[in-house]
């Protein structure tokens, strides 16, 4: 006879499968896995990737990079994935960077494959569609003029456009319903066009819309483009298909559209039962810091324009999205119970651990892999390259890296030297392989340069790097070894059968003829084994973000700082979106910025410091007189462990790049009396930065 006991255990064994099975949990109280309905679409949960362009397109087509991609968060329980950050609709609207090219046919093939291979795993597939107007360059593709309804150039892409005719824009309809139609017999689930900064919200708004009546002048007249644009929609499309709109409620731009007219679009939109859903942003993209606050990056306040959003959502009664800044299941969760959204877009969160959603779905959300808001996603693709995650290497790899490690067929013994992110993400990976593992560290705490880097409160979500792969390591029985200066004896004595420097670098600062020796590292100020001076010069070598952190601490402790640099531009390593909130507070504090200069030498002058300058662009020499000089120039490896090692190892620390890059195993043994193999990886090879760091020790111990 059966017990109460095991008739509850059975039937909880078999509800989780089938909400396993089914991408929920039965009977779930939890307000993000309900099902949503959105006219005739039913979606699963509440958990939706909004629209944006991770820049993997093969020729203009959603190829198996980007299907790999969306597939994997399919799989994982997603409700909506939004392909697409703005497919593009027409020949004179070409990319900036690597879009989907939806004016071609052939495209209807490629989306097919990705929307069937998403609706095999229970997600529901949309393509966001758009003419980039003036936000783009006449000197892409095939050089045609922007176009745009006024000469107004965008700051960001610096295009002066050609003021729009009948004829344009009779065309560009037309291109936009084409689009749609292809999309459709693609079989997606639904489109949305996306307005914010682009040719449909160029019209909406008095700073870039100088046009007469119909489509210029009052709101009703710059919105009729945009219902011209819907109205062709739905005549070739029919009014079954799914079609929403992507905007902003409010430009927060001296001259550009208002709170109120934000409110006046939403609620014209809705009446106009030309759509569907609306996904709310609040800002403008025209410049580098309005990009900035509507997509807001680390150190930036979470969910910045949720409440503006619930606030549409309370005035329209309209089914309301909503996406920026929200890295966090508890944010979104509040989105939803909170009535402010129907669907919360985790787009970010997604790239850093797709399986987002199965994990909240398994009540496993301290397994999830947070984002950090580092933005070197979107950094990158704004830079003309493909979005990766700083902190999770197989993000835009799905073909061939795993984001699910599996077990090795062989046990070993693996001994790690070094707990920064390389360290860190070789031990993780090697037991979630099932390795026995042992790490050794110098220092008292894992993190390396990255607990340095969060000392700044602004990159303080870093260290998230770090304790997520702390908490997964302790989870996977590795030993740590802290407050151990390694060895080889040390490394000897554990008995390995692999061995990994990850040992990291130190700044290296012998880089002038004269005075290196009166001269500190930006690590010395952030450190703070240096104390900041009162008039310093940061020679910035490197252009990354040391440089910055430390003119930001000098300066906010009432030092004067310059920072010159030899390149056009500084701290091009930062790039544009990170390099807003330095930008903020070093102008407010009168930081100057010399680019195109070089410090040559450093000579001690009484009670301060005569550093000369020189230039790669001729032989004028300047001085400046200051009380301290920081360089920044990268580090080198500290390397001395694995050369004493290296002839002991089997492979002679040799790697076969071939297997490496191709996902092979590594074979190489020139030495057959070496009892481990030794690999180095991150800054013990090279300087580089967390990103490579974590790729190298992904890439290599996934197959060990």
């Amino acid at each position: 006879m059966f017990t109460t006991e095991f008739i509850i255990d059975t039937y909880v064994h078999f509800a989780s499968e089938i909400a396993s099975a089914n991408g929920s949990r039965l009977m779930s109280n939890d307000p993000l896995l309900q099902p949503y309905t959105l006219r005739h679409l039913t979606l699963r949960n509440r958990i939706m990737i909004t629209s944006h362009e991770p820049a993997y397109p093969e020729d203009g087509m959603p190829k198996g990079r980007y299907r790999a991609y969306h597939v994997e968060r399919a799989k994982a329980g997603v409700a909506l994935t939004m392909t697409a950050g703005s497919a593009s609709v027409a020949r004179d609207s070409p990319p900036v960077f690597n879009n989907i090219l939806a004016w071609k046919d052939e495209v209807v093939g490629w989306m097919r494959q990705l929307v069937d291979e998403c609706h095999d795993h229970g997600a529901a597939v949309m393509i966001q569609l758009t003419h980039l107007g003036r936000r783009t360059r006449w000197d892409k593709a095939d050089w045609l003029p922007v176009v745009a309804p006024s000469h107004e150039r965008e700051a960001a892409h610096r295009a002066f456009p050609k003021r729009l005719e009948d004829w344009d824009m009779t065309r560009i309809i037309g291109d936009f319903a084409d689009a749609a139609e292809r999309m459709k017999a693609a079989g997606v689930d639904g489109i949305e066009l996306e307005a914010y900064g682009h040719l449909l919200e160029q019209f909406w708004s008095p700073l870039t819309n100088d046009l007469e009546a119909p489509y210029g002048g009052s709101l009703d007249n710059r919105l009729q483009f945009t219902f011209d644009v819907l109205r062709a929609i739905r005549a070739r499309c029919g009014d079954e298909f799914i079609v929403g709109l992507r905007y902003t409620g409010d430009q927060v731009l001296e001259g550009g559209m208002t709170k109120a007219e934000g409110l006046e679009v939403s609620t014209k939109l809705k009446a106009s039962g030309l759509v569907d859903f609306l996904n709310v942003v609040r800002g403008h993209i025209d410049t580098d810091p309005g990009l900035t606050d509507l997509i807001p990056i680390q150190g930036m306040k979470n969910a910045p324009h949720l409440d503006f959003a619930g606030e549409i959502r309370a005035a329209t009664g309209f089914p309301t999205f909503h996406a920026a800044k929200i890295p966090d299941v508890a944010t979104a969760r509040h989105a939803i119970a909170s009535g402010k959204l129907d669907m919360v877009g985790m787009t970010r969160a997604h790239i850093a651990d797709p399986h987002l959603v199965r994990k909240i779905i398994d009540r496993r959300e301290d397994d999830i892999r947070p984002c950090v808001g580092a933005n070197y996603c979107l950094d990158r693709i704004y830079q003309g390259g493909m979005a990766f995650c700083l902190h999770n290497a197989a993000t835009g790899r799905e073909e061939t890296m795993p984001q699910t490690i599996g077990a090795a067929p062989v046990r070993k013994r693996v001994t790690i030297v070094g707990a920064g992110p390389a360290g860190m993400e070789a031990a993780r990976v090697a037991a979630e392989r099932g390795h026995a593992v042992m790490v050794l560290e110098a220092a008292d705490q894992p993190g390396g340069q990255i607990r340095l880097t969060a000392l700044d409160e602004r990159r303080r979500e870093m260290i998230s790097i770090i304790a997520w792969r702390m908490q997964q390591c302790e989870k996977h029985g590795v030993t740590f070894r802290f407050n151990t200066f390694a060895d080889a004896e040390k490394v000897l004595e554990t008995e390995p059968e692999e061995v990994i420097i990850a040992t990291g670098g130190l700044p290296h600062t012998k880089v002038l003829r004269a005075g290196n020796d009166l001269v500190h590292s930006a690590w010395d100020i952030l450190s703070g084994d240096v104390k900041p001076g009162s008039d310093v010069l940061i020679f910035d070598d490197a252009g990354d973000h040391a440089a910055l952190q430390a003119a930001d601490l000098i300066s906010a402790r009432g030092g004067r700082v310059e920072i010159v640099t030899p390149d056009r531009s500084f701290a091009p390593e930062v790039m544009a979106m990170n390099l807003v909130p330095y930008m903020r507070k070093l102008q407010k504090r009168d930081t100057t910025f010399t680019v195109t200069w070089r410090v040559l030498s450093v000579a001690r002058e009484g009670n301060q410091l005569r550093a000369t300058l020189g230039s790669d662009y001729s032989d004028i020499r300047r001085e400046r007189l200051v009380d301290q000089v920081i360089v920044n120039h990268g580090t080198r490896p500290l390397d001395e462990l694995y050369f004493e090692l290296k002839p002991q190892s089997s492979n002679l620390g040799e790697v076969d790049y071939e297997a490496l890059t191709t996902g092979g195993i590594q074979q190489l043994r020139p030495n057959p009396k070496g009892t481990f193999r030794l690999f180095r990886i991150g800054d013990a090879v090279a300087a580089r930065n967390t990103h490579a760091a974590i790729y190298d020790a992904l890439r290599l111990v996934k197959d060990i």
